[in-house]
C-alpha cells in the first residue's frame, strides 16, 4: 500500500506542471471562498459567522454547476504556467455556464426552500470575483515563472518582426512549453523602439543588435515568417551575426499561410540556402487545384527530388489516382510511406520500373489511363553522361519516346516534360540529351494540331535551371566538400547561377502543366544573380561562424 502510495505521489509532485486535480481544486476553492466573501460584504461578518455553515453548505451545492462547466470548457487542464487570453477566456466561459445552470435550477426546481438563502445579485457578484480571482492566479503563476523560475535548458531568443509574425510567433513560445523565451523584438523602423510589444522592449535593427543580444544573454535570432526575405536581402546583418555566431532560425518555405497558430516545432536553424537572394514566385494554386482535382495523375521519377516534391503537391488537391514510377527501389518505398501517412486519402499505385521498358509502361497505360502525366524521370548528371553517353540515349530521348507515344495512344489530357536549361544550346551529352526529348515532344504536339497524328494529348515541356537542394545541385556539392576540409571545386570564377527552391519549382511545373496550351517550353529563373565563387566563399565563411 504504501509502494502505490509513493507511486502515485510521485507521478503527481515530480511533474513539471500542476496536475489536472490540483489546479480543479484551487478553481473549486475559489468558487466558495468567493461566495462567502460576497455574502460577507452584503449581510456583514457577524451574520455570515452565524450562518456560516448553511452559506457554505449551499456554496459547495453550487459548486457542482460550476463544475460542469469547468468539465466543458476544461478550464484545468490548462498548464497554468503557460496560459494565454485563449485560456482566460475558458475560465470565464466556465463560471458563466456555472451561473447560468444555477439560474435555471432556482427558476425549475425548489432548490432555494433546501439551501440557504442567496440573493441574485450575490450569484452575479461571486461570478465576477471569481473569474478575476481565477485569472489573478493564472497570470500571477506565469509572471512568477517567467522571471524568477527560468529552467537552466531555457534558451533566450530575439526575434525578428514586430507584426502579425512576431507576435504570433511569440505567442507560440508562450504557450506551448517551448524551451525558448523571449528577450526582445528586432525591427528596422527605430520608432517601435519607444514601444512595448507583449511586455518586451523592442530594438532597432543596427550595427548595435549584437551588443544588445550579448546584454540580454541571448544567442538565438529568431526569424518571423513575414521577415525572411527581409533577412535574406541584408547581406550586413546576415554577415555581422553569423560573425558573432547568432545562431539563426527560421521557417521552412511556405510553412506558414498567416492566419493559423505557430508552433516552434516549425522553426529550423537556418542553412546558406536560406540565405540566397531569390525573388518571390507567386503561383495561382487554386486554378491548379481546379484541375488537378479529381484526376488520374501519372509521375515519372517519383522518388528523385523534383518528383517527390511534385508528387507531394499533386496529393494536396486530392486527385483521384496517383501512379508513381521509379526504378529506385529504396526512394520510392520511402515516397510510398509518406503517402500512407500524410495522405493516406489519396488512392496511390508506387510501381518500380524503367521507363525503357515498353511493354511494361504500356500494361500500366492500360490499366490506369493517366490523365495527366508528370515526366521527371531522367539521368542527369552531366559527367555521368559524358562517361555512359548510350545510357543517357536509352533512358533520356528513348524512355521519353515511349511515354510521350503512350500519352497519345491512350488519350491523356496532357504531358508534361521536366528538362533543364543545359537543353539550350547544349554542350554536353546530358543538355543533347534533353534536348532531343524537348524536340520530339514539340514534334508530337504539333502533329496531333496538324492532325497529322491522331490523338488529343497536349504536350508542354518546363526548363529549370539551379533548383536548391536538388541531386545534383551545386550548394550539396559545396558542402560536403567543406566538411571534408576541402578544396571547393568551382568551375570557373566568373560564372553566375539564379537559384529557386525545390517547392518552388514544383509549383512553377504543375502552374506551367496546367495552364499551357501545349508546344511551349517554359523557362524559369525565378531567381537574382549569385556568382558561384562568390557563393563558396560564403558558404566557408558561413560554416566557419556558426560551429
Amino acid at each position: 500500500m504504501i509502494k502505490i502510495f509513493n507511486r502515485i505521489a510521485n507521478f503527481y509532485f515530480t511533474k513539471s506542471a500542476l496536475p489536472y486535480w490540483m489546479v480543479l481544486l484551487l478553481d473549486c476553492f475559489i468558487v466558495v471562498a468567493s461566495g462567502i466573501f460576497v455574502h460577507i460584504l452584503k449581510n456583514g461578518l457577524l451574520h455570515t459567522l452565524s450562518t456560516l455553515p448553511s452559506i457554505t453548505f449551499a456554496w459547495c451545492c453550487y459548486l457542482l454547476f460550476f463544475l460542469i462547466g469547468f468539465r466543458l470548457t476544461h478550464s484545468y487542464s490548462g498548464v497554468i504556467r503557460y496560459s494565454s487570453f485563449v485560456d482566460l477566456v475558458r475560465v470565464a466561459f466556465a463560471n458563466f455556464i456555472g451561473v447560468s445552470l444555477i439560474f435555471i435550477a432556482r427558476h425549475l426546481t425548489p432548490i432555494d426552500s433546501y439551501l440557504a438563502g442567496i440573493s441574485w445579485s450575490e450569484l452575479v457578484g461571486a461570478f465576477i470575483i471569481t473569474t478575476a480571482l481565477m485569472w489573478t492566479v493564472r497570470i500571477l503563476v506565469k509572471y512568477i515563472c517567467d522571471v524568477f523560475f527560468v529552467a537552466d535548458t531555457t534558451q533566450r531568443v530575439f526575434i525578428y518582426g514586430v507584426k502579425s509574425g512576431g507576435i504570433a510567433l511569440a505567442k507560440a513560445l508562450r504557450t506551448q512549453q517551448s524551451q525558448y523565451i523571449v528577450s526582445g523584438f528586432v525591427s528596422d523602423d527605430p520608432n517601435d523602439t519607444k514601444h512595448l510589444l507583449m511586455g518586451t522592449k523592442v530594438y532597432y535593427n543596427d550595427e548595435d543588435l549584437v551588443r544588445k543580444m550579448r546584454l540580454k544573454k541571448t544567442r538565438i535570432l529568431m526569424v518571423s515568417p513575414l521577415k525572411t526575405d527581409d533577412l535574406r536581402d541584408n547581406q550586413k546583418m546576415i554577415d555581422m551575426l553569423s560573425e558573432a555566431r547568432v545562431k539563426i532560425m527560421l521557417f521552412a518555405p511556405h510553412e506558414w499561410d498567416g492566419k493559423s497558430d505557430i508552433r516552434d516545432s516549425q522553426l529550423k536553424e537556418v542553412d546558406i540556402e536560406d540565405l540566397l537572394p531569390r525573388n518571390q514566385i507567386e503561383v495561382d494554386l487554386d486554378a491548379i487545384g481546379n484541375v488537378l482535382t479529381g484526376k488520374r495523375i501519372l509521375i515519372t521519377g517519383a522518388a528523385g527530388s523534383i518528383g517527390s516534391e511534385i508528387v507531394k503537391q499533386v496529393a494536396s488537391f486530392n486527385p483521384a489516382q496517383l501512379i508513381l514510377i521509379d526504378q529506385a527501389e529504396t526512394p520510392l518505398h520511402d515516397v510510398r510511406l509518406g503517402m500512407d501517412k500524410k495522405y493516406p486519402h489519396v488512392p496511390c499505385e508506387t510501381i518500380t520500373a524503367s521507363i525503357t521498358h515498353p511493354k511494361h509502361m504500356e500494361t500500366i497505360f492500360k490499366r490506369y489511363l493517366p490523365e495527366y502525366i508528370f515526366h521527371a524521370a531522367a539521368y542527369k548528371h552531366v559527367p555521368m553522361m559524358e562517361d555512359n553517353p548510350g545510357e543517357a540515349v536509352i533512358n533520356n530521348i528513348n524512355g521519353t519516346k515511349i511515354m510521350a507515344d503512350l500519352a497519345v495512344k491512350y488519350g491523356a489530357r496532357k504531358f508534361v516534360m521536366i528538362s533543364t536549361d543545359k537543353a539550350v544550346n547544349p554542350t554536353n551529352v546530358m543538355g543533347c540529351s534533353k534536348r532531343i526529348c524537348e524536340m520530339y515532344c514539340q514534334s508530337l504536339d504539333k502533329a496531333i494540331k496538324e492532325a497529322t497524328i491522331k490523338g488529343t494529348t497536349q504536350f508542354v515541356t518546363t526548363r529549370f535551371g539551379n533548383v536548391l537542394g536538388s541531386n545534383g545541385s551545386v550548394i550539396p556539392i559545396f558542402k560536403k566538400q567543406i566538411r571534408s576540409g576541402g578544396p571547393i571545386t568551382v568551375t570557373h570564377p566568373e560564372i553566375i547561377r539564379y537559384f529557386m527552391l525545390i517547392p518552388e519549382a514544383c509549383k512553377l511545373v504543375l502552374q506551367a502543366g496546367t495552364m499551357g496550351s501545349g508546344g511551349e517550353i517554359y523557362v524559369f529563373d525565378m531567381g537574382k544573380p549569385v556568382k558561384i565563387a562568390d557563393l563558396a566563399k560564403r558558404m566557408i565563411a558561413f560554416r566557419e561562424h556558426q560551429i
